[in-house]
């Protein structure tokens, strides 16, 4: 055994530690982007997913936020916490977020706890420009429930002193990322409405994300809401024109909003019922976000060499 001075930690307990809830694609690549002096923990409720955190350099934790009791080990755990895993599919509420929250207050609470939450709480805003401090109007189940673990963040944030910031986030793209363009839609033909009944749509890459998010864990403001997209101003149907363009596919046929329930998904009709422009300056003058993918013309554009068709032949191989 080596001698240490009265009161000294071991390395690893002196490093910054931040936890990631719901290390999916979006967390393995905050993982990535995140200084190498922390030490990262990510809570995991699959057996299979331990090797690759542990490749990662992730240290894994089983634990499943739809039990309460076996997110208890949570509590004094980490100074950072990342909070990116989805609410259930059904419902009003999102009881694992309620459940991690309650185990963060248990003892020595964290510094900072970071929300992924999603632009749909605005709700329809008829394609006006939104900032953050317009008041949600959440229509839709799934972003009532967003809108209820927001409300969980912030009442943990003032009720002890944590300082939580939530992100609102829109369309997450990435060509590796599964499902990250719009080539598997173009290619299936799925329409999209025609330019006078279209609506505005907003993007942001994934890596462009992850750095925003490491960002609210160092400079997010306490109790704050923050909109990460990029650039651009377009709308849905030009989105997936320019596209089709850079992947010199056709471009997708238009409906009128009265024909396209008899041709469109439901999920998909309740994206093109809501239209709004989001305002990113929050992102760029507090968090100091300078994005790499500034618009999707510039992003898609950037994944379309040979880097890109290489990583999106692999996204197929990854778990």
């Amino acid at each position: 055994m080596y001698a240490t001075r009265p009161g000294a930690l071991p390395s690893r307990f002196r490093r910054p530690r931040v936890l990631i809830v719901g290390c999916g694609d979006v967390g393995l690549r905050v993982a990535q982007a995140l200084p190498k002096r922390v030490h990262l923990i990510a809570l995991t409720s699959s057996m299979e997913r331990v090797p690759l955190l542990r490749e990662r350099g992730i240290t894994p934790l089983i634990g499943d936020l739809d039990k309460a009791s076996s997110v208890r080990r949570l509590a004094g755990l980490c100074q950072r916490v990342i909070q990116l895993a989805p609410p259930p599919g059904q419902g009003w509420i999102d009881p694992r977020t309620r459940a991690l929250t309650r185990a963060l207050r248990l003892r020595s609470r964290p510094e900072v706890v970071v929300y992924g939450s999603t632009s749909g709480v605005y709700g329809d805003c008829q394609g006006e420009i939104v900032s953050e401090t317009r008041a949600p109007n959440a229509d839709t189940p799934r972003a009532r429930r967003r809108m209820d673990a927001e409300g969980a963040l912030r009442f943990l944030g003032r009720s002890a002193g944590v300082r939580a910031s939530i992100l609102r986030i829109p369309g997450i793209y990435a060509v590796d990322r599964v499902d990250g363009t719009p080539r598997a839609r173009l290619q299936k033909g799925t329409p999209v409405l025609q330019a006078s009944d279209d609506v505005y749509t907003n993007h942001i890459q994934a890596d462009d994300l992850a750095r925003a998010c490491v960002a609210a864990l160092w400079r997010g403001k306490a109790q704050r809401v923050y909109n990460v997209n990029d650039d651009t101003c377009l709308k849905m149907g030009d989105y997936f024109d320019l596209a089709a363009d850079l992947y010199g596919l056709p471009r997708p046929p238009r409906v009128s909003r009265d024909t396209a329930p008899d041709r469109l998904p439901l999920m998909l009709l309740s994206f093109m019922s809501e239209s709004r422009r989001m305002d990113n300056t929050r992102l760029k003058q507090e968090l100091r976000v300078r994005l790499q993918y500034p618009t999707v013309s510039e992003g898609l554009r950037g994944m379309t060499g040979a880097k890109g068709m290489a990583a999106a032949k692999s996204t197929a191989k990854q778990p």
